[in-house]
């Protein structure tokens, strides 16, 4: 379920967006499932078609979705592409942390730690 908060600084297309991207990342979403048309997500969400058209085109453009003109947009299967770049992104960000938390004294056993989500003995 997509869920809108409009205390957001993003703009509403792109929490749309990024919903519909996390779904289909974790699985919810399927290749080749049909997203909902844009005017009933717009309805569900009480929110301006425009914003919801404007969220399939942005989620097009990523890669995320296809569309079939007169029969509405889809899960494309290139989703599992999308899904190890951005494994790789995150582990590239880890690194990073790491030299950082390095060169700031971190132990290696430190880092274990929280990479493995323990907590450091006193």
């Amino acid at each position: 379920m997509l869920r809108i908060d409009f205390r957001d600084s993003r703009p509403i297309y792109e929490q749309v967006a990024d919903g519909i991207e996390d779904m289909a990342m974790h699985g919810i979403y399927q290749p080749d499932d049909q997203l909902p048309s844009v005017r009933q997500l717009a309805m569900e969400l009480s929110i301006n078609p425009n914003t919801i058209q404007r969220a399939y085109s942005e989620l097009e453009s990523r890669n995320i979705v296809y569309s079939v003109k007169g029969r509405g947009s889809f899960i494309s299967s290139d989703c599992t592409g999308v899904k190890s770049k951005r494994i790789d992104e995150i582990g590239q960000q880890i690194k990073d942390l790491v030299n950082t938390a390095r060169e700031l004294g971190a132990t290696d056993s430190q880092i274990s730690l929280w990479v493995n989500g323990k907590k450091e003995e006193k």
